[in-house]
């Protein structure tokens, strides 16, 4: 989307593996555990030498620091950064990427973000890390990421991060249009208590004692997109029923032809676990017009 030739994706979960492949067919990917991918099996896959790769990008797993879970400090998930690290020092890339949760700046989980750009740093890169929220850069959901991008040092270029260019898009203009079959919406029905706290639940707020859980409001945008049923649910502002992932999908800017499978907890996973498109796209296009030389 960005104008950009990808030469390589890494990713060990089989649903994520066959949607990607079933989207991005050109794209070759590596399926197994990044631990297990040497610096020089990536540069045998993709014909490169050290230090020719524009973009490395990667969004090592969130869980341990995310405010929606326990936020473990020594999670081991947390220190899985160190591989994008390795690969980082093997590839020597002119320009990286790295995505994770607003929640490793908050608390005692700072501790280890210091860690992290500590590590980036000593890697040989200028680093930027910034807060953006999604919803202004054309996503109709309010979903906050620290996105950290470094320069190598060589280039004597400054990271800098995409300025916001959109008004925060609403759930309507996802959803509001969009009349569905029969066989899109599938089975979203909810259970007795969750139907009574729809009910009493005006749009926008949480249901009831299901906190984690919000009744969408048509004219604001959709709160943050979350993996797993039943944690983090959205909800529709006009009927009493689940979003299906069609519409999941408009609320994190995927195209209308892109194709999930495995069914509605595979792609409400994938969608959950996303940086939405139209988001990095934004980042992707700023890289390419300011920061490669």
């Amino acid at each position: 989307m960005a104008g950009f030739r990808e030469l390589l994706a890494v990713e060990w979960d089989d649903n994520a593996v066959e949607t990607f492949r079933l989207n991005f067919p050109e794209v070759p990917v590596y399926h197994g555990d990044i631990a297990a991918l040497t610096v020089e099996e990536v540069l045998r896959l993709t014909g490169l030498k050290p230090g020719e790769l524009d973009v490395f990008d990667g969004s090592p797993p969130c869980q341990g620091f995310s405010t929606a879970g326990k936020r473990v400090l020594d999670d081991p998930r947390n220190s899985l950064f160190r591989e994008f690290v390795r690969l980082l020092r093997g590839l020597r890339p002119k320009v990286f990427v790295m995505e994770n949760v607003s929640g490793m700046v908050k608390g005692k989980m700072k501790l280890v973000f210091a860690e992290i750009m500590r590590e980036l740093k000593a890697s040989g890169y200028k680093v930027s890390a910034r807060l953006l929220n999604a919803m202004y850069f054309g996503v109709p959901q309010s979903r906050q990421r620290m996105i950290f991008i470094g320069v190598r040092d060589d280039l004597g270029i400054e990271p800098s991060h995409p300025a916001g260019w959109s008004v925060p898009p609403v759930t309507r203009d996802a959803i509001g249009a969009y009349i569905l079959s029969p066989e899109e919406v599938g089975e979203t029905r909810l259970t007795p208590l969750y139907t009574q706290y729809w009910h009493q639940t005006i749009p926008g707020k949480t249901l009831g004692k299901l906190k984690q859980n919000i009744r969408l409001h048509f004219d604001k945008p959709s709160k943050t997109l979350q993996k797993g049923e039943g944690n983090g649910g959205v909800y529709h502002p006009a009927v009493c029923r689940s979003l299906c992932e069609c519409e999941m999908a408009r609320l994190g800017s995927f195209p209308d032809g892109f194709t999930w499978v495995g069914g509605k907890r595979n792609s409400k996973n994938r969608i959950g676990n996303s940086v939405p498109p139209l988001f990095m796209r934004s980042i992707a296009q700023h890289i390419r017009s300011e920061l490669l030389p």
